[in-house]
């Protein structure tokens, strides 16, 4: 076929569609235009890594009997601290903390308890589109295997049971989860891929050792107010990629969620490894709501969710360029005792989610 020269179309004309298309590529794809036109990344993101999910609990040892013995993690670790870094660390006087780290799989929590000064427990009347909502979603390979061993366990719920979403959702259709509680009153969640859908480590997982029923964390989940005002955050500053987007409504997401009429726009991002970090928008209902103004570190609804940075000056920076609140006084480099990270800074998002950024 003989190639069309671009003077039949003229050259501006030829140039400015050429731009067009570069353009939506970007937008669609959320690459820059230089990945689009030389296939490198346009710069290192600042995050490497999401690592461990902290949640805040009010007794350690009852929340490390649980993760453990009602979903299967293993405990590496329990430390006792206090002074000076930690404090300044976490925004809080007089801070004496127990923490407990917990492996599923490959990926970690971290179980806080402050030992002083407690804080505030989780309201008992929240609900999950209120905007300090977080959770981590725990992979299971049988879920109705793993629903009944939580019935067992007498589990608070969330949702009325197991919901398998429809097929009409090309991107969450045949996904089957399930929402219920902690000890404290934190939301969790159970969540089981059909194939073709999530990451393929969990249906290899699944296959290799069928005796588990628990297999890993895939995400945390965040209430947002704004979609697009987290994405300012988590991909344009901290440089996570979209990974995927769906939106959800039906009575499945309802009892899901247990919000009577609950649509969402769900938008799912990844760092280089570690769980994802999805956003949960609620289109409706409008009436959840925001995280107190004076939410404090050792409040209970508090969550931490670390994130590795090689760049933690660099990202302070940014973060203060763009008016983000900070929780640390400053980066806090943290005693020799301090094996986890080297130099750390807790910041938070536009809806108060706690993102702590460490460095080794």
């Amino acid at each position: 076929m003989k190639p069309v020269s671009k003077y039949q179309f003229g050259h501006g004309r030829a140039a400015s569609i050429a731009a067009l298309i570069l353009l939506l590529l970007s937008l669609t794809t959320g690459v820059s235009l230089r990945e689009v036109v030389t296939g490198q990344p346009a710069s290192r993101p600042l995050v490497s890594a999401v690592d461990a999910v902290g949640i805040t609990v009010n007794d350690l040892d009852r929340s490390v009997a649980f993760f453990r013995d009602v979903l299967s993690f293993e405990k590496l670790s329990v430390t006792e601290v206090a002074g000076d870094e930690y404090e300044h660390l976490v925004g809080v006087f007089g801070v004496r903390m127990r923490v407990a780290r917990m492996k599923l799989g490959s990926e970690m929590i971290e179980l806080i308890e402050y030992l002083t000064p407690k804080g505030r427990p989780v309201p008992i009347d929240s609900r999950s589109n209120d905007r300090w909502f977080q959770h981590i979603a725990i992979i299971t390979s049988d879920m109705e295997e793993a629903y009944q061993w939580l019935r067992r366990h007498k589990v608070e719920h969330v949702s009325t049971g197991p919901q398998r979403l429809p097929d009409w959702n090309p991107n969450a259709g045949g996904i089957k989860a399930f929402y219920f509680k902690d000890p404290d009153g934190h939301p969790l969640e159970i969540l089981q891929f059909p194939e073709g859908k999530g990451d393929p480590k969990w249906h290899r997982l699944a296959m290799e050792d069928t005796s588990r029923i628990f297999l890993g964390i895939d995400h945390t989940a965040i209430v947002v107010s704004d979609t697009d005002a987290s994405l300012k955050f988590y991909r344009d500053v901290l440089g996570l990629r979209v990974a995927g987007e769906s939106e959800n409504h039906g009575i499945e997401q309802e009892r899901l969620n247990n919000v009577f009429g609950a649509r969402l726009r769900i938008t799912a991002l990844k760092a280089g490894s570690g769980p994802g970090i999805e956003f949960l928008e609620y289109l409706e209902p409008h009436d959840g709501r925001p995280a107190p103004d004076d939410k404090k570190s050792n409040d209970l609804i508090d969550w931490q969710t670390s994130l590795r940075t090689e760049k933690l000056d660099d990202a302070a920076k940014t973060l203060r360029s763009r008016n983000y609140s900070n929780v640390s006084s400053a980066i806090t480099t943290m005693p020799d005792s301090h094996k986890v990270f080297r130099r750390g800074l807790l910041v938070r998002d536009a809806d108060a989610h706690s993102i702590r950024l460490i460095e080794e």
